[in-house]
């Protein structure tokens, strides 16, 4: 199974909160699509026989990709892969962008699941974080989807908000509920460095992030999740039953992928490339019939460190048997002895030799890696 990416690194305003590469301006974006078609017909060759199980245009902000630039896109990735014919096809979308008639033009397109940008359905969360549209907009967007037919639909939420108390976040998820939104990502706020909210938080322009209050809605979130029939099978990621997004999905299996546009990575066998993070040079390089590549080749203790940090946040888990089969038994005798501390704390637990997080291990996954990673 293998997957395509494409960044389309353009919004009308930055998040606060954001570190993805993106550009405000839209005057380089007709120039970009000339440039990921000219990637495209380059790189058709990765998945030469490799049938397209997922499309996801990500980013910055694809809806902001009229009608005929989508178009132009589609006829290229039809005409350089095998695309299967269910393959899953998401399209991210900000809800502000959400018209009746954009929405029309997505059913008409080979999209058939929408990634909405909801983050809350309060006003001051949305106003915090900078975002373009308002709840009405979010709840008026989703709405309109479901009723041109889009069903396999996913919102993100945002959780650890300064000044979203506990009833906001339940809220929030009682709203989401009511929607009947299949599936659901939710992430807790995070501060990088060099985004605007770093800078404010620095400059005590707003109040510093809690790790405990976090850490509080992330177990209200888990505990809501399951009694409204969503399954966890990523720490960020819930879903009605079998509702999962096959293209994410793919990430932590560790499927092979090919990233398009500036910034996106690809993941093909053993090896990682990224495209340059900056759009002038992308489509510099490209219209010199150039790739602006950088590529890794993953030793085995990065594809052992791999496996472990994506598996472990699955609810497939990290399966010894797997270890076992594709790392030297140095490996194998490592991840045994640095897990048995947290399968003790019951902070992991073991069935057959396949390893999963617990609720509790959820809170701490980060940390739990970081003792299972290989250094030497």
């Amino acid at each position: 199974m293998a997957g395509i990416y494409l960044h389309i690194p353009f919004c009308k305003q930055a998040c606060n909160y954001c570190d993805f590469h993106f550009s405000t301006s839209m005057k380089m974006k007709a120039d970009f699509v000339r440039a990921i078609i000219q990637e495209i017909e380059l790189r058709k060759e990765v998945f030469a026989n490799e049938p397209i199980s997922s499309v996801y245009f990500g980013g910055g902000t694809p809806s902001l990709l009229s009608k005929e630039e989508l178009d132009i896109i589609f006829e290229k990735l039809y005409k350089s892969f095998t695309i299967d014919a269910d393959a899953e096809i998401t399209l991210e979308a900000n809800p502000d962008d959400l018209t009746f008639k954009k929405i029309s033009e997505l059913k008409a397109s080979p999209i058939n699941r929408l990634s909405i940008g909801v983050q809350s359905f309060r006003d001051e969360d949305l106003r915090f974080m900078n975002r373009a549209h308002r709840a009405k907009e979010a709840l008026k967007s989703i709405k309109m989807t479901q009723n041109a037919g889009f069903q396999n639909l996913t919102i993100d939420l945002i959780y650890g908000t300064p000044g979203m108390s506990n009833e906001d976040w339940l809220q929030n998820l009682k709203t989401s509920f009511d929607l009947n939104i299949p599936h659901i990502s939710s992430y807790a706020l995070t501060v990088e460095e060099k985004t605007a909210l770093h800078h404010q938080i620095l400059t005590n322009k707003v109040a510093p992030v809690s790790e405990q209050q976090s850490a509080i809605q992330f177990e209200l979130l888990m505990t809501e999740m399951s009694k409204n029939g969503y399954e966890q099978y990523e720490i960020s990621n819930f879903c009605k039953p079998n509702g999962y997004s096959r293209h994410n999905s793919s990430y932590w299996k560790k499927d092979n992928y090919l990233g398009l546009g500036p910034s996106a990575h690809s993941f093909l066998g053993n090896s990682r490339l990224w495209n340059v993070s900056n759009n002038v040079e992308y489509i510099k390089a490209l219209a010199q019939g150039k790739l602006s590549l950088e590529e890794e080749v993953l030793s085995q203790r990065d594809r052992y460190n791999e496996y472990v940090m994506t598996s472990l946040r699955t609810k497939w888990g990290c399966n010894i048997h797997q270890i076992e089969n594709n790392h030297s038994t140095a490996f194998v005798t490592y991840f045994k002895a640095e897990i048995q501390a947290h399968l003790t704390n019951g902070n992991v637990i073991e069935k057959e030799g396949i390893y999963t997080l617990s609720n509790s291990g959820k809170l701490l996954a980060d940390r739990i890696t970081s003792d299972l990673f290989f250094l030497e």
